[in-house]
């Protein structure tokens, strides 16, 4: 005998309909579940790690816990192929449930080269583009929509359907340790940015070929006090000394003109303001006042990783990031934060918690359904239930890392580069190079290269821009504090700027002080996040130099620490300003 069809399972009816039948069928745990983005593994051979105390067994949360929203971590080298062979094998699990709610599977960003848990994963087998602090450094719309829209078809085939990107913040406090996720500090050239972004992962309106842009950090995160980030006690506090809250609303509003479907609030506490001083994943005034009601926006808001439960992560305690709101116990945070307004808990997997406020009639399953319907809503749009439940493996390993994408991103890289000051650029081809950073193998290619500098006509020198070490396991994934190199770290590149012209470049992920460097360089550079070949392609004149810094160079620390953390470009006498870049 056949089975029947339900409304939602018949893809002929509105979407809405559907959502208001499956809604209607779903227990209290299955809604909770639902209200809950979490994280699950992937094994190099593409199937589904055991779990551990930090990742839990993925095949048990969604059988046991109702989950069924999952950000992606790749242990290993795991190629989009595996990725896609992953999702089905957990799409089939999700099959057998009692309604056959599909997964939804997320991703920090995967196109660049830092490799950071909290943050962002290495290309692996996607195409490698600059990090997005480089396509900030192009300032060009149509290769930022370019980049997304590459990187929509390579996640679509994977299975990936919501990218926890674009970040929307301003890089405005020079020593964030966020600020290479950013696209820059000016927020009208920000806003255009976003604007491609969003556009070019959602295109018009979501749909089947659609991976949501889950915008973050609302109201924008780059304000932080001293530069200390959020993910930790000691950079809870967001601050506003020269009044520029609205400058960071700037680029959020874009990303809602152009549709963006989801948005993240951060984990900062806004301090001497109107807002109540907790987390912003906490705050009514900010998601239900500001985002749901002034701006009007009814998409799905997750909250960033871990706001209720206090872990341990690669061996050290990471508090809940509960931040105003220490004092509150796991049931009251969760309260705390569907009252405000957000629909998922993000890096959290205590649906029970939900299920004891509703039972204790804290909660109403009425709010409930008003966030569970968002995020039904966004699977139906997705075509979840439908033709895109399960993906190709051979189409993944076709489609991501494609030629011609690898090369649209080696040509963004390029862009990217920005030559900040020396007349000896471009380099002839043929010269003898010294290299200090440089792959030889790659640079045989442009010149001759040779170990001794005595014998060089000119050394070449990457470097990545400095940071204060903090402490180890995650927190070492975070560059922070002091932007200026010290005296050891200078020693040997300055020595060599005594014996021969050298060209210096430094990996920006945050505005180092140059200063130093400028002096006694014959050429500097700054990049962000490019191969050697897209660097060498620049100094040897095969690419012009066309890209821009996205933020000031600061002259100094003093400089840094008298600026203020929310206005952007806002230290005095910079070694280099905004826009700055010689073309070649």
């Amino acid at each position: 005998m056949e089975k029947k069809m339900h409304d939602y399972q018949n893809p002929e009816l509105p979407i809405e309909e559907r959502v208001t039948d499956l809604l209607g069928r779903m227990t209290l745990a299955e809604k909770a579940g639902l209200m809950f983005h979490t994280m699950a593994g992937v094994s190099p051979d593409g199937t589904l790690p055991p779990g551990d105390a930090m990742i839990p067994s993925t095949e048990s949360l969604i059988r046991d816990g109702r989950l069924n929203h999952f950000n992606i971590l790749t242990f290993g080298p795991v190629t989009p192929r595996k990725i896609a062979e992953w999702h089905n094998r957990v799409q089939e699990i999700a099959a057998g449930t009692r309604l056959g709610i599909p997964v939804t599977v997320s991703t920090d960003p995967r196109h660049g080269v830092i490799d950071n848990p909290a943050a962002s994963a290495a290309s692996g087998g996607f195409s490698a583009w600059p990090e997005p602090i480089g396509l900030g450094a192009t300032k060009d719309p149509d290769l930022v929509r370019k980049f997304a829209d590459i990187a929509r078809r390579e996640y679509l085939a994977a299975g990936i359907r919501v990218a926890l990107h674009p970040m929307a913040d301003l890089a405005t406090e020079p020593r964030w340790a966020r600020t290479s996720g950013t696209l820059g500090s000016d927020a009208d050239v920000v806003s255009a940015l976003i604007t491609a972004y969003v556009q070019g992962f959602q295109g018009s309106s979501l749909g089947p070929d659609s991976v949501v842009a889950m915008v973050k950090h609302f109201p924008g995160a780059g304000p932080q006090k001293d530069g200390e980030d959020a993910h930790f006690a000691y950079g809870r506090e967001q601050v506003y000394p020269g009044g520029m809250w609205d400058y960071h609303l700037k680029p959020f509003e874009a990303a809602f003109a152009a549709g963006a479907a989801q948005i993240m609030p951060y984990y900062g506490m806004p301090v001497d303001t109107t807002y109540e001083q907790v987390g912003f994943g906490f705050n009514r005034d900010v998601i239900e006042g500001l985002l749901r009601q002034r701006y009007g926006f009814d998409g799905v808001v997750c909250t960033d990783w871990g706001l209720v439960t206090d872990a341990e992560i690669m061996g050290t305690p990471m508090p809940a990031r509960a931040w105003g709101v220490e004092h509150l116990d796991r049931h009251a945070r969760v309260l705390k934060i569907i009252e405000a307004g957000a629909d998922q808990l993000g890096g959290e997997q205590c649906p029970e918690l939900i299920i004891d406020l509703v039972s204790r009639g804290d909660l109403s399953e009425a709010r409930i359904d008003v966030s569970v319907r968002r995020i039904l809503r966004d699977k139906f749009r997705l075509g979840l239930f439908d033709d895109r439940r399960f993906v190709d493996p051979d189409a993944a390993g076709r489609i991501a890392g494609a030629p011609e994408f690898r090369a649209a991103g080696l040509e963004a890289q390029r862009r990217s580069v920005v030559a900040l000051a020396g007349s000896i650029l471009p380099l002839a081809e043929g010269c003898t190079v010294y290299l200090d950073g440089v792959d030889p193998d790659v640079a045989a290619g442009y010149a001759k290269v040779t170990d001794d500098p005595a014998l060089a006509d000119v050394a070449i020198v990457r470097r990545a821009a400095p940071f204060e070490p903090r402490g180890g396991g995650f927190e070492a994934f975070f560059h922070a504090g002091r932007l200026d190199f010290s005296a050891d770290e200078l020693a040997p590149v300055l020595a060599l700027t005594t014996r021969l012209p050298t060209v210096v470049d430094v990996w920006l992920d945050r505005p180092a002080v140059l200063t130093p460097l400028a002096e006694t360089a014959a050429a500097l550079v700054g990049t962000f996040g490019v191969s050697d070949e897209a660097l060498l392609d620049v100094l040897f004149g095969r690419s012009p130099a066309t890209g821009t810094l996205p933020f000031e160079l600061p002259s100094s620390m003093a400089a840094v620490e008298a600026s203020r953390e929310d206005v952007p470009n806002d230290t005095e006498n910079p070694l280099f300003p905004y826009d700055h870049g010689l073309a070649f």
